[in-house]
């Protein structure tokens, strides 16, 4: 079925090579072009100069075929911006219209597909990163996401959603996927089935979803999502953009539990007419790491794997930005690693997986510059400066508060980690961080000002799922200071944790969060 997919989504690309050559001479509109673009997994950039492409990976794993891939065509065409986003892709930016049309082009040549990356269509599939290697996870769950992204594939030319359909399928109780809140979700547990959940998501009317499904079998997973699909095209808001989500349905059907009742005859429907099951062979990793000492001295950037004496390497750039050079680095290191492959994560991050200890020693160096601290780690999307809809530039919030907090040298966990958005949309996950901001204008004597709204106590843990609180707005430029009085509060407590803090402390935070809302 893939390789006929990707005859068929080849034929296509004269279609966006043609309207891509009309947008840059001036002859197609931007909202024409983003109608059409979209749907190859490209956008322009604010300002219409530059074009940005999403490469589609399944979960976010990378075969070192595929990273050569993406280090040559970097090198080629001198691309000088790379983002890891929070749906396991990759962005390429700053692309001129010769670069996006030929690297489009030839990601066919290494199995990825960008078609699908944006517009109204089944999105990129998501599974938690460390699936098959990690200690505490039911069972492996990217063999199952990797059918289930391939049927959501064959879909594209064949259904008309109202607007994007996200699914995740989680490995752990971590959720860091979100499986529990997205438009289809499945989780995994140790009896080896899913329990599904549907029609929730972030962004506007953010909503947890609905428990659609208990102990489903891994080999039906696909009657789950034509029943999904089903559901969403018969009940969808096709008339209103900004309702065209599922999240929306639970409303429109009368709440949770007549959504659930919509959706079961979807699915009971699927199973008496459709043959959806599927087969997957279980991933072996062979590699024997028995021989070298994992390490230990970089805290939490070594995490052993279940397979003995293998490890992974996290790396973690800041805000998801890493530098060619360290791209071209970290091929040049795994190229001829045995059974070594890459896993980009929800919090724009990424693993490097199936080391022995020697191997992450040299992976360890490599990425150095990682995020120091929680701080660093923080998530931001890629913000106004690029992108067309962004509100506020959340890239360079999240610089600020870095330069502004590292002269402080606060200790590892004083701050937390944040969830930056340039605006509503949620791309940079606001709601479920113990910390978020999202992008607002803000009047300040009768002149708009760069802006966040502040929230706090968000959780995406299974069975701890929270949205967090909005406190209120804050100048953007206000925002690192706030952090550094924050912190030097947390520091100077004997909680130096700033979860810990927030649990006895509420109030203070609010009290001095309220100074700076109130500006």
């Amino acid at each position: 079925m893939k390789e006929q997919l990707y005859d068929e989504f080849r034929e296509e690309l004269e279609q966006f090579q043609k309207v891509t050559a009309g947008f840059y001479k001036g002859e197609v509109t931007a909202a024409e072009y983003k109608g059409i673009s979209g749907g190859f997994g490209s956008y322009a950039q604010r300002g219409g100069k530059n074009s940005m492409l999403r490469l589609r990976l399944t979960g976010g794993r990378i075969s070192r075929e595929q990273l050569k891939f993406i280090v040559d065509v970097v090198k080629e065409y001198q691309i000088d911006k790379i983002h890891f986003t929070t749906c396991q892709t990759i962005q390429l930016h700053n692309l001129n219209e010769e670069a996006v049309c030929r690297i489009m082009e030839r990601a066919f040549q290494v199995g990825i597909i960008t078609r699908g990356g944006g517009g109204d269509f089944p999105r990129n599939v998501m599974v938690s990163p460390l699936s098959g290697v990690e200690e505490k996870e039911a069972f492996d769950v990217l063999p199952f996401a990797r059918k289930a992204a391939d049927y959501l594939l064959s879909l594209i030319n064949t259904v008309r959603l109202p607007r994007k359909l996200k699914v995740a399928f989680s490995s752990s109780p971590d959720n860091i996927v979100h499986a529990t809140f997205r438009d289809l979700g499945f989780v995994a547990n140790k009896n080896r089935t899913f329990d599904v959940y549907s029609a929730g998501g972030l962004g506007n009317n953010y909503k947890m979803g609905v428990l659609v499904a208990q102990n489903a079998e891994p080999e039906k997973v696909l009657y789950y999502i034509k029943a999904m699909v089903d559901t969403f095209t018969e009940y969808g808001n096709y008339q209103q953009r900004n309702k065209a989500r599922t999240r929306y349905m639970q409303e429109a059907l009368g709440g949770e539990e007549q959504y659930k009742k919509a959706y079961e005859e979807k699915l009971q429907k699927v199973f008496e007419t459709e043959n959806l099951d599927i087969e997957t062979e279980e991933r072996m990793i062979t590699k024997n790491g028995n021989k070298d000492t994992i390490p230990e001295s970089e805290k939490g950037r070594v995490i052993r794997q279940k397979q003995t004496g293998l490890c992974a390497v996290h790396y973690h750039p800041i805000g998801g930005c890493i530098a060619p050079e360290t791209l071209q680095a970290l091929y040049e290191a795994v190229k001829d690693m045995e059974q070594v492959e890459l896993a980009l994560s929800p919090d724009e991050s990424i693993y490097i997986l199936n080391l022995n200890g020697k191997e992450a020693e040299t992976i360890l160096a490599i990425t150095k510059d990682s995020a120091g601290n929680r701080l660093e780690s923080s998530v931001a999307c890629i913000g106004s400066t690029i992108c067309q809809v962004g509100l506020q530039d959340s890239q360079g919030l999240l610089k600020a508060i870095v330069e502004a907090t590292r002269k402080e040298g606060f200790a590892d966990g004083v701050l937390p980690k944040l969830h930056i958005s340039g605006c509503v949309s949620s791309c940079g996950t606001h709601q479920v961080g113990s910390m978020g901001f999202h992008g607002i204008v803000k009047r300040v004597d009768e002149k708009p000002q760069p802006a966040f709204n502040l929230f706090v106590e968000g959780n995406a843990t299974r069975k701890e799922e929270r949205f967090g609180e909005n406190l209120g707005s804050m100048l953007a430029v206000d925002i690192p200071e706030f952090l550094v009085e924050l912190g030097r509060t947390i520091a100077a407590s004997d909680t130096p944790v700033y979860e810990e803090w927030y649990e006895r402390h509420p109030q203070e935070l609010r009290e001095i969060a309220a100074v700076y809302i109130d500006k």
